[in-house]
């Protein structure tokens, strides 16, 4: 696994050498190019001006914020390069907040954080062992790719992962969900739906992620790879019937037991 990233984390006077790596495999992804039907010929992108109708080469491309509709102030290359952030290699830890206080929708990206070097083992562990210990996490700011980023570092095993967080301003709020209500539900049928959770729950680790889709693309590619003939085999979805939410919910705690029984 090759580092993306190597600095420091810095929390009060402690220096810990440190490497950054990517947690997503990337390289599993199904991608396609876009052909013309015809001839199966590339398709490539041509920049035309609106105004003139010529192709514009990449040298002659500005960028323009619009502040009014077609009223825009452009900006150098320049002009960007003077708030560019220098990096200084280091991830500097303002704060620690408990784990469970940051929601999930501020997650935004994931990375792996491991030692740089021999020398940084010893203190690397000993800052794991704390965050661990004390359910902690480091909140800190570093820079990649000019960019500077919030994140959160938490303890998982022997490492560390780092969070790349989202700005508040890039969150939408949940109060703006239409239809979000409190209403009051029967009790009985409340107490059936906790049963019914009851029977489905099982460790995350015990369930089966297998990417459905992706498994039955890549059999399509090899399938039009050999030669063969598609069909397809798809079905319209037939619309669901309506039931009597405790018929359901107590069938569905049936059909759960049968099917922890049949395992």
């Amino acid at each position: 696994m090759r580092s993306i990233w190597k600095g420091h984390i810095r929390f009060s006077l402690v220096t810990i050498p440190i490497q950054i790596f990517n947690a997503v495999e990337k390289g599993n992804d199904i991608s396609f190019k876009q052909l013309h039907s015809e001839d199966n010929g590339r398709i490539s992108y041509k920049k035309i001006c609106t105004v003139c109708d010529e192709e514009v080469p990449y040298g002659d491309i500005a960028k323009g914020y619009e502040y009014e509709p077609d009223q825009y102030v452009v900006f150098k290359k320049e002009e960007f390069a003077s708030i560019k952030l220098k990096s200084n290699r280091a991830i500097d830890v303002d704060a620690f907040v408990d784990v469970d206080e940051v929601h999930p929708s501020r997650f935004e990206a994931v990375y792996y954080v491991g030692p740089n070097g021999d020398i940084a083992i010893q203190t690397f562990n000993l800052f794991r062992k704390a965050l661990l210990k004390t359910n902690k996490a480091g909140v800190g700011r570093i820079i990649l790719r000019d960019r500077e980023d919030v994140v959160l570092i938490t303890a998982q095993g022997n490492g560390l992962i780092m969070y790349k967080l989202r700005y508040p301003y890039e969150i939408r709020h949940m109060k703006d969900v239409p239809d979000l209500e409190d209403s009051d539900v029967d009790e009985t049928q409340l107490k059936l739906a906790e049963t019914l959770i009851a029977s489905l729950d099982k460790p995350f680790t015990e369930i089966d992620f297998e990417d459905r889709y992706r498994d039955a693309l890549l059999e399509l590619v090899e399938d039009k790879v050999a030669g063969k003939e598609i069909v397809s085999i798809s079905e319209e979805a037939e619309s669901a019937p309506v039931v009597d939410i405790m018929d359901a919910l107590k069938k569905s705690i049936e059909d759960a037991k049968q099917l922890k029984e049949a395992k």
